[in-house]
């Protein structure tokens, strides 16, 4: 069994969190179980708790400090060579070339099927996405870049288009995420913000549809088209059973 070491609480739950991003990436989320995070920090499985109430809480801090650390918004906000439209498709471009966070938030798909997580994570995409998604649709209609009369309602759809388009909440083949994204790609077109392209769509099939076919078990979260960022913010409840 670990032995406690005499660490500062800041330090501990930067180790924690160390091992956890570590295992999660390596293992899998669901192959990792807590004490497997506490072998590896070196602390006893009590010293977990003081910090973390379960694994998914774990994974929400983790999204929550990898999107502050690699915020896409925050790097096109100042940049003036790029008008609304443009740096809307940066943000997305930045996203998905974060592959560790991608590949992260594809292990955490399964958290999802918890209807008061799913909840929660909606509710913390709402909170902290919608008013970044304005900003820049509300500087593309100054610019002339965007046209459109629904800026307030498409920087409130954007944070949830991508829990639409998750086989765990949604269950979809490759094929009918694929098409899911086309259909998402004109309506955005048709309202004024066409930011979908072409290459998007094998990449949301191919990301979204395998090794879970129809949702099983599906691995989670990455920014899909639509930029999703799961905020992971919210303390969620410790399920029975889920922590190992």
């Amino acid at each position: 069994m670990a032995r406690p070491v005499k660490k500062a609480p800041e330090q501990w739950k930067k180790e924690i969190m160390e091992a956890a991003k570590k295992l999660f990436l390596t293992r899998g989320y669901e192959e990792t179980a807590i004490t497997d995070i506490m072998e590896l920090a070196g602390g006893a499985k009590g010293m977990f708790y003081r910090f973390f109430q379960s694994k998914e809480e774990v994974m929400h801090a983790l999204g929550d400090q990898m999107f502050m650390e690699n915020n896409p918004f925050e790097a096109v906000r100042e940049r003036t060579d790029l008008n609304g439209l443009e740096k809307i498709r940066e943000v997305l471009a930045l996203d998905r070339g974060d592959g560790e966070r991608e590949e992260l938030s594809t292990q955490a798909v399964p958290i999802l099927k918890d209807p008061r997580i799913l909840a929660a994570a909606v509710e913390a995409n709402r909170r902290v996405l919608t008013p970044l998604w304005f900003e820049l649709i509300e500087e593309g209609r100054r610019d002339g870049s965007i046209r459109t009369e629904y800026a307030r309602e498409l920087s409130e759809l954007l944070p949830l288009v991508n829990f639409w388009m998750m086989p765990s909440v949604f269950p979809a083949s490759e094929e009918e995420i694929q098409h899911k994204c086309r259909f998402i790609a004109e309506v955005l077109s048709v309202m004024g913000l066409p930011i979908v392209e072409d290459e998007m769509y094998g990449r949301a099939g191919r990301i979204l549809g395998r090794r879970h076919p129809m949702g099983e078990r599906h691995p989670m979260g990455e920014r899909h088209p639509m930029g999703e960022r799961h905020p992971m913010g919210e303390e969620q409840p410790i399920k029975e059973g889920g922590n190992k």
